[in-house]
């Protein structure tokens, strides 16, 4: 894709309730110790009933605004990656929409787990390869809590509720972030191994009756480390090789942040040290589709990446779904 893709605005947007390894404690029967060994994670972010997913979304947008220097009205589109919007309908872009105060433009949720931003970054660039006027929000939202079963203590422990956005346009812009290349990968064969069956037309609701375990996220913990690794190391070789560079090239490496020992895995393949990968899963723990962009957010604001280099994302998702992005600032 030859047309000029930039990201002129960047925002994330964390609940106030923070969660911690003691309070999972309290919650479920697992320990500050094996939590921090086996995922990194010391902290999380919960959503209360009144921060729902388009709440989050509306947050981070309006900071993703104010860091361009742009107003709603100035929008074209809004995209939104997510697996746990508000309600099934209306989607949550929709609701974000009308929570701008905007009417008429396109607006959508694009469902790719945690490769959703990604997924709609790279719907963005196509978009603006059709319209260079174009002006897209694009967000990752995620309450990962609403979807969450505290009786099982191998996966309620990892997550925790966010949103990132950025805003990207066809125009390149002083200070702005150039969209080098976006890949993307999927694999349905393997998507038993993570899932939230419940409520979908395969695994109907019926009215009365008991909600069950298949309504929240289910995991094969093992199978699916293995396959993370796997997906996003090649992604991101793939990626650079086909913009002619090697890892080491690569000033900034932002992986999804959802395991500790996922991040080191892959590093160890790429062959890059770990001070060159940007890691706030110990803080925030797995917000799946919000992962990449809040990283990306707080990697910018807090000086980690600066003008002139070549940042590396990549993120892994149910589905299988998996993705890598290669900037340059």
């Amino acid at each position: 894709m030859s047309s000029t893709c930039t990201i002129v605005g960047l925002g994330a947007h964390l609940p106030r309730t923070i969660i911690t390894n003691a309070d999972m404690e309290r919650m479920v029967d697992t320990s500050d110790e094996w939590i921090r060994t086996r995922t990194g994670i010391n902290t999380r972010h919960f959503s209360q009933d009144n921060e729902p997913c388009s709440v989050l979304a509306h947050q981070a947008a309006l900071k993703a605004l104010e860091h361009a220097g742009l107003s709603a009205q100035d929008l074209t589109h809004i995209f939104v990656g997510t697996f746990s919007g508000d309600y099934n309908l209306p989607t949550t872009a929709c609701i974000l929409q009308d929570m701008l105060g905007l009417k008429g433009l396109p607006a959508f949720d694009l469902a790719a787990a945690c490769s959703g931003f990604l997924y709609c970054l790279e719907t963005a660039r196509a978009y603006i390869a059709l319209h260079p006027e174009a002006c897209i929000l694009v967000v990752g939202s995620e309450v990962t809590t609403s979807r969450l079963n505290l009786e099982d203590r191998t996966t309620c422990v990892l997550f925790g509720d966010g949103a990132g956005a950025a805003i990207v346009t066809g125009q390149p812009r002083l200070g702005g972030i150039r969209i080098v290349d976006v890949m993307l990968k999927a694999d349905g064969s393997v998507g038993n191994l993570l899932t939230v069956h419940g409520g979908g037309s395969a695994c109907k609701p019926v009215l009365g009756a008991p909600i069950g375990p298949e309504y929240f996220v289910q995991m094969n913990g093992r199978d699916v480390f293995k396959h993370a690794v796997r997906f996003m190391s090649d992604i991101s070789i793939s990626l650079l090789q086909r913009n002619n560079l090697v890892p080491h090239d690569i000033d900034l490496f932002i992986p999804h942040q959802a395991n500790i020992r996922i991040i080191e895995a892959i590093a160890k393949k790429l062959g890059v040290n770990m001070d060159q990968v940007y890691v706030n899963v110990d803080r925030i723990g797995n917000t799946s589709a919000a992962s990449i962009p809040i990283a990306l957010t707080e990697a910018v604001q807090s000086g980690r990446i600066e003008s002139g280099m070549k940042v590396l994302l990549t993120a892994f998702g149910g589905g299988f779904t998996w993705a890598s992005a290669l900037l340059q600032f």
